[in-house]
C-alpha cells in the first residue's frame, strides 16, 4: 500500500577519510587490522535462512603474507547452485510486494552502518584479503560502497517518479516492475564496492539475487553480507555461493528462470557467457538482461604543451595504485619527443621512491597482487620485455612471491607502437609507454585508437586547448570514461558514471540510472474513465 510520495533527493559523496597520524581513524582501523589477524573467520554461504558449510573448506591467505590465514570459506557444488535459485524464488513475491519506502530503507540503513560502525572492518578486510593500502581500501569499501547504495535509492525514486502524460478522460501511469525470475550477479576481487553494487543494485529494483563473488574477495564479501543482514534485509534475496565459474554458469545460464546477468570480470569470460546465453535463448521465459564491465587497456595520452610534473604524476598514481589492479588503471602512454627525458626521468625517480610491503604498514605505497596466477601471468610480460629487442625496461622489474606476491612497478618502453604490452591487458602494475613524435600528434591520435579493442578509461594530459579539445573529439569513442588533465581512474559514484564500451563492455554505467534501468521492466497502464459504448466513428456518417 503507497500511503504517500517519499523523497530521496541527490545523497552527497561520502567524506574520504585521511588516516593521518594520531588520527582516531587510524588507531580504529589498526585496532581492527590487529583484532582480524588474531583470529580464523568460519566464512559460511548464505542461502535463504540458511548457514551453509560443506566438507570443501578453503584457506584465505593475506596475498602479502601467504603463510597466515585468515580464516576459512566453504566451497559449494551444484547442489548450491540449485538451493541458492530455489531460495531466491522463494522469496521473490513478497520481496517484489514490499512497500518502496521499506526496500530502500534497507539499504540506506546498511550505507550508515558502514559509514559508523563497521567502516574499519570494511576496509580492514579489504586491506588484508585484497592488500589494498588504507587509501585504496577507504576510497573502495568504504566510500564507493557507501556511495552506491545511497545514490541508487536516489536514482530509482526519481525513475519511478517519471510518467507519462495523460490526455482528457483518460489516466496514464507506469509501473517499472522487478524481472522475472533471478537475476545472477558474478563479482570480481579488485573492487569491494563493484562486489556489494552488483547484487543490490538489481535487488534494489525488486530482484531476487544469486552472488557469486571471487574466492580472493571472499573475506570483504562475507563481512557485507552480514552488514546487509543487520540493516534488515530478507533471507533469499540475496544469496551469497562460493562456486566455481563454470559450475554456476552451467546451471543459471540453463535455468528457465535466469532473468540476467550482472558481471564485471575478463572479456574472454563474458564473451562465453553471451555466446552461453544467446544459445539457451529458447529456454527462458523473457530475454534475459546481459550487463558487463570487463577489461581495459587504458592510455594516457600527454601533448607536447603538457606540464611533465602533471603527467608524471597522472602516470605514478595511475598506472601503480593498487598495483596496477584497476579496470581502469592506466597500461600504457603516448609521451610526445620533447618531454620524453624528463617524464622518463621522474617516472624512473617516483618508481625508486616507492616503498612496497604489507598493507599494514601505512607508509607502503605498494602492495601484494592478488594470487599466485596474476603474480605469474605479470611476470611472463616482464620477462619477455627483458628479453624482447622491441622493449627495453626503464625501472622495475623485480618480482618475488617468497612471503608473498610482489611485483615491483616496472614501466616498459616499447619501441614499436603495437609491442604486446601496448596492446594487450596485464592487469598489473606494468605501465607501457610509446615516444611519438611531437609534430604527429594528431597521427598518434588515430594510433592510439586503432591500438587496442578496449574503450574503458583514458586520459588527455595537455595545456594546449586545442590539443584537448581535438583529443577529445578523436578519442570519443576510445573510452567510456575520459579524463582531461587527471589520471584515467578514480571514478566518484554521481560524478563520473562508469563503465566502457568496444571489448570493454556494455558501458551501462554503475553509478547512474542507466545501469538501474537494465533491471527493471516497465509496464504502461491506460485506464479510460469513460470508455465507448459504440464502435462507429464520425467519419464513417454520411450525413
Amino acid at each position: 500500500m503507497s500511503l504517500g510520495y517519499f523523497s530521496y533527493p541527490m545523497p552527497v559523496n561520502e567524506p574520504v577519510l585521511n588516516y593521518t597520524v594520531g588520527s582516531a581513524e587510524r588507531a580504529m582501523l589498526k585496532k581492527t587490522l590487529a583484532e582480524l589477524k588474531s583470529k580464523e573467520l568460519d566464512i559460511p554461504m548464505y542461502i535463504g535462512n540458511q548457514e551453509v558449510r560443506t566438507d570443501k573448506k578453503m584457506a584465505i591467505h593475506p596475498p602479502h603474507e601467504k603463510q597466515h590465514v585468515l580464516g576459512y570459506f566453504y566451497e559449494g557444488d551444484q547442489s548450491h547452485v540449485h538451493q541458492a535459485i530455489d531460495a531466491a524464488l522463494a522469496a521473490k513475491e513478497k520481496w517484489a510486494a514490499m512497500n518502496w519506502e521499506t526496500r530502500a530503507a534497507i539499504f540506506l540503513k546498511a550505507a550508515d552502518l558502514i559509514s559508523t560502525k563497521y567502516r574499519s572492518y570494511m576496509n580492514a578486510t579489504t586491506m588484508l584479503g585484497q592488500s589494498k593500502n588504507a587509501y585504496q581500501a577507504e576510497i573502495d569499501s568504504a566510500c564507493e560502497l557507501i556511495d552506491f547504495l545511497r545514490f541508487n535509492v536516489h536514482f530509482l525514486s526519481e525513475i519511478y517518479q517519471q510518467q507519462p502524460i495523460s490526455s482528457a478522460g483518460i489516466h496514464n501511469r507506469m509501473e517499472y516492475r522487478p524481472l522475472e525470475g533471478f537475476v545472477l550477479a558474478i563479482t570480481p576481487f579488485n573492487f569491494t564496492a563493484i562486489g556489494g553494487n552488483l547484487p543490490t543494485s538489481a535487488a534494489l529494483c525488486g530482484n531476487v539475487v544469486i552472488w557469486k563473488p571471487a574466492h580472493t574477495q571472499i573475506y570483504s564479501a562475507q563481512m557485507f553480507m552480514k552488514i546487509l543482514k543487520e540493516a534488515g534485509l530478507p533471507d533469499g534475496v540475496i544469496n551469497l555461493i562460493y562456486v566455481d565459474g563454470p559450475t554456476i554458469g552451467k546451471i543459471c545460464f540453463s535455468h528457465k528462470e535466469f532473468a540476467g546477468v550482472h558481471f564485471t570480470g575478463s572479456t574472454g569470460v563474458f564473451n562465453y557467457m553471451w555466446e552461453t546465453i544467446g544459445k539457451n535463448i529458447a529456454n527462458y521465459k523473457s530475454y534475459p538482461r546481459i550487463v558487463g564491465e570487463t577489461g581495459g587497456k587504458d592510455f594516457v595520452m600527454i601533448h607536447a604543451s603538457a606540464d611533465p610534473a602533471i603527467a608524471a604524476t597522472a602516470l605514478l598514481r595511475g598506472a601503480f595504485e593498487y598495483q596496477g589492479q584497476k579496470c581502469s588503471a592506466a597500461s600504457r602512454a603516448y609521451i610526445p619527443s620533447n618531454l620524453a627525458n624528463v617524464i622518463k626521468q621522474k617516472l624512473i625517480d617516483g618508481v625508486n621512491s616507492f616503498k612496497m610491503g604489507t598493507p599494514e604498514d601505512f607508509s607502503n605505497f605498494i602492495n601484494a597482487v592478488i594470487d599466485e596466477k596474476s603474480f605469474d601471468k605479470i611476470k611472463k610480460y616482464i620477462d619477455n620485455a627483458k628479453a624482447s629487442t622491441d622493449s627495453d625496461i626503464l625501472v622495475g622489474g623485480n618480482c618475488d612471491k617468497s612471503v608473498g606476491y610482489f611485483i615491483q612497478p616496472t614501466v616498459i618502453e616499447a619501441k614499436i607502437p603495437d609491442y604486446t604490452t601496448m596492446c594487450e591487458e596485464i592487469f598489473g602494475p606494468v605501465l607501457t609507454i610509446y615516444v611519438y613524435d611531437e609534430n604527429k600528434f594528431e597521427e598518434t591520435l588515430t594510433l592510439l585508437d586503432n591500438t587496442s579493442p578496449y574503450a574503458l578509461t583514458g586520459c588527455i594530459i595537455a595545456q594546449d586547448k586545442a590539443a584537448i579539445e581535438l583529443a577529445t573529439n578523436k578519442l570519443r569513442n576510445a573510452a567510456g570514461n575520459f579524463y582531461i588533465n587527471d589520471k584515467p581512474t578514480g571514478a566518484v559514484v554521481g560524478q563520473q558514471p562508469f563503465g566502457g564500451a568496444r571489448a570493454s563492455g556494455t558501458n551501462d554505467k554503475a553509478g547512474s540510472q542507466l545501469n538501474l534501468y537494465r533491471w527493471l521492466s516497465a509496464r504502461s497502464i491506460k485506464e479510460t474513465f469513460n470508455p465507448p459504448t459504440d464502435y462507429t466513428y464520425q467519419f464513417m456518417q454520411e450525413k
